[in-house]
């Protein structure tokens, strides 16, 4: 393809009417956050029992989301947009008026079904419509889109709860739908033909065991007993079959043969590695400066603030570093930074100031949005043209999963430190903030070393 190629209207306008609704559905989980003190109060439920609020609709967009690869196959791109948009918009309407806590969470479950079906159909569309010389903006765009979101979540929760209250997390994102609805309408086209191929509901079940049982497990991981051990057993017999079953079925719902593409695999691993390190700072950061350094939700939400901002705006600019320099050199500068950050994180976090931790923070971002898209993008480019659905698919729901892991990694972590009583809550945590930035670096770490020899 030539550089000078231009990505036509529609397509761009295709792009953003999916990017809004995979941003709504990321808004809304890190906002809600916020809103559990207020909703425990509201409708008499303790934290355990809130959690879910964030645990189930994990649980559905991470059942979901394996399954693209088959609904892209199977039905129209625009069909599949409107059913996810209409889920969305009935799910939002349902908890904005929730008069009970099993309503909301009723609400939840259908904005999950939303969320799955958005999540790849963007990177889907990217994929099929976007010219080659264009790739890797594109996807640094889509990732700006989604990377934004949990950087502005926790200040938009905090500051529309504190104003208007909870529900109107969920009335403001109504406008953002419906606009995307009509862009969607009108832009999104056909580009692959559809293949009718045989849906798998044995598959499915080891889905839900699989995820049922490792979400559940992780979320609870600093309560480890029975219950949560049969939770992971019943996790890993679940993968265990859904390998299996797509080994023997001639049209499995994800083709993990892929994953035998070593080059691939290792993109899969490194781009796993790092939401698990992200996902687990957007637990350690808030609750430090509220434990340790005593200062309030608000200050602790503005402070990630900025990071977020400087990772989103970097995405589209290392995707067009690697359409033009190629993917080795913005990849290994990323996770570079990001391990830079990482090792100071270690060193002084017995003693950071916020101003230590905004700065820090930023850089470790810096370093995740130059990354971060270009292993997405370099690794499916590993892929033939229609394996790359198979591809997205593995990609996006790792993303959901290493949700769950990184959050419960290293609060267990720091948990564990809290338990000591000789200590006050202010240094125990810090020591345990200590314990899980040490287990960070060595993910980080071996992140470089991956991605040194997969981007030769």
């Amino acid at each position: 393809m030539a550089k000078s190629e231009k990505i036509p209207l529609r397509v761009l306008l295709a792009v953003i009417a999916t990017g809004l609704m995979s941003f709504c559905g990321v808004i809304v989980e890190t906002s809600m956050n916020i809103s559990f003190p207020t909703l425990m109060k509201e409708f008499n439920v303790n934290t355990s029992t809130v959690q879910w609020m964030t645990t189930i609709y994990l649980l559905i967009v991470a059942i979901i989301v394996p399954l693209s690869s088959f609904f892209k196959k199977n039905f129209k791109t625009k069909t599949l947009f409107l059913f996810a948009n209409l889920f969305f918009i009935c799910g939002v309407i349902v908890d904005s008026i929730a008069p009970a806590f099993p309503i909301l969470l009723l609400g939840r479950i259908i904005q999950g079904l939303g969320t799955g079906i958005a999540l790849p159909l963007m990177f889907n569309i990217i994929l099929e419509n976007v010219p080659e010389s264009k790739i890797g903006l594109m996807m640094g765009i889509g990732t700006l889109i989604t990377a934004i979101a949990p950087a502005i979540g926790p200040t938009f929760g905090g500051l529309v709860v504190n104003t208007w209250g909870w529900r109107y997390i969920f009335v403001i994102l109504l406008p953002i739908l419906i606009t995307s609805f009509i862009l969607g309408v009108k832009n999104i086209q056909q580009k692959s033909q559809i293949q009718h191929t045989k849906f798998d509901s044995l598959s499915l079940l080891s889905l839900i065991l699989t995820f049922s049982g490792l979400i559940f497990g992780f979320s609870n991981m600093n309560k480890l007993n029975l219950l949560i051990i049969s939770a992971f057993l019943i996790g890993i017999i679940g993968l265990l079959s859904f390998i299996i079953r797509s080994s023997k079925i001639p049209d499995p719902i994800i083709n993990l043969k892929v994953l035998k593409n070593h080059k691939f695999s290792n993109h899969v691993l490194s781009f796993f590695i790092f939401q698990i390190i992200s996902l687990g700072f957007a637990f350690i950061l808030p609750n430090y400066i509220q434990l340790v350094n005593q200062s309030s939700a608000t200050i602790a939400g503005l402070a990630v603030f900025p990071a977020g901002v400087v990772g989103a705006i970097l995405a589209p600019l290392g995707g067009k570093i690697l359409d033009e320099l190629g993917a080795r050199k913005p990849i290994l500068f990323g996770v570079t930074c990001a391990d830079i950050s990482l090792i100071i994180f270690a060193i002084f976090s017995l003693h950071l100031t916020n101003n230590m931790i905004i700065w820090t923070y930023t850089l470790y971002m810096f370093g995740m949005g130059l990354a971060v898209g270009n292993i997405m993008t370099n690794g499916l480019k590993c892929l033939s043209d229609q394996n790359q659905a198979d591809g997205n698919a593995i990609l996006t729901t790792l993303q959901q999963f290493a949700g769950a892991t990184g959050t419960s990694i290293v609060a267990a972590i720091i948990a564990q430190s809290q338990t000591n009583t000789h200590l006050t809550i202010a240094t125990s945590t810090a020591i345990g903030t200590q314990h899980a930035f040490i287990v960070l670096v060595t993910l980080g770490l071996i992140n470089l070393i991956i991605m040194f020899k997969a981007t030769k």
